[in-house]
């Protein structure tokens, strides 16, 4: 049975998501010694609400009572997506490369089908275990350059173990997110944001005691309306949506798109070059994502 023309568009939409991803860690990495972690985050969350809160701040009002009814969840996805992932992310890339924050990233399906497993017993098909696998060895080849040789020289150290822990928490958030509460995606939006924005104050205020400070330019003041604006308020709405769409393991699975168009950015913006080992990689990214939408096709037609 043929995709759904929704379906293809939520996996395409995903696309997007992780190009506007991708453009985060870009950015983090690039502003890293001008903006200190928490107030990157936190800059990021207050910008997000401020963005949002026009459009969304009625329709809170409106469905208060529901909102109020699942507040536990919407504290708890809020604390697992929006404040606890983005914290360790900066955090970690401050004190390691952008090459084995990608790898790591990498693990998210996997992590993602287990938990899925685990939490509510939900079995991956042979098509979309074998599409995670093919997506997995697609990064593989595109962090370390198509050099396998490349594994054993792998060095882990504090900067790894703060992203590994975000990886572990996006899992959980991107399995967690069908308890979400039944008000509007607009609302639930504002209502992490808001948390994050909350959690993330006084660790701001804690790194400016501290003597970190922003140092101020055009370049800066981008970097905070971009984090604030695409892949804050636009990717987390679309993703959201998806994963209530293709289910949360083929969502997490669209994560291994971030190294590949963190290649083709470096190589639009900064002028690097394009190597085989990009294209073996797109390759098997892609064809991984072909087989777990044959998959959900399969299950569906069945």
């Amino acid at each position: 049975m043929p995709k759904s023309p929704s379906t293809t568009r939520a996996f395409l939409l995903l696309g997007l998501v992780m190009l506007l991803w991708a453009g985060n860690s870009i950015t983090g990495r690039a502003v890293r010694d001008a903006i200190p972690p928490f107030t990157l985050a936190f800059g990021r969350w207050l910008i997000a609400v401020l963005v949002l809160a026009p459009f969304a701040a009625r329709r809170v009002w409106a469905e208060r009572a529901e909102a109020l009814a699942g507040w536990r969840w919407i504290v708890a996805l809020g604390f697992l997506g929006i404040v606890c992932f983005n914290a360790f992310i900066y955090s970690g890339l401050h004190h390691t490369s952008a090459a084995n924050a990608l790898l790591l990233q990498a693990s998210i399906p996997a992590l993602v089908l287990v938990l899925d497993r685990a939490i509510f017993g939900t079995r991956a098909g042979a098509l979309h275990v074998a599409g995670v696998v093919a997506s997995t060895i697609g990064v593989v080849a595109i962090v370390f350059r198509g050099d396998v040789s490349a594994l054993a020289s792998l060095h882990l150290g504090s900067g790894d173990a703060l992203i590994l822990c975000g990886v572990v928490v996006w899992g959980l958030y991107t399995v967690l997110l069908r308890r979400k509460p039944a008000i509007s995606s607009a609302s639930f939006l504002l209502l992490v944001f808001v948390i994050g924005a909350l959690a993330m104050a006084p660790l701001a205020a804690w790194e400016r005691a501290q003597g970190l400070r922003v140092e101020w330019s055009p370049a800066v003041v981008a970097a905070f309306l971009y984090v604030g604006v695409f892949p804050s308020v636009l990717a987390y709405f679309i993703y959201n949506a998806a994963t209530a769409q293709l289910g949360a393991a083929r969502s997490g699975q669209a994560i291994t798109l971030m190294p590949l168009f963190g290649a083709l950015l470096s190589a639009l913006l900064l002028g690097e070059r394009l190597e085989g080992y990009h294209f073996a990689g797109m390759a098997l990214i892609l064809a991984g994502i072909v087989l777990s939408a044959l998959e959900l096709a399969r299950r569906r037609g069945g």
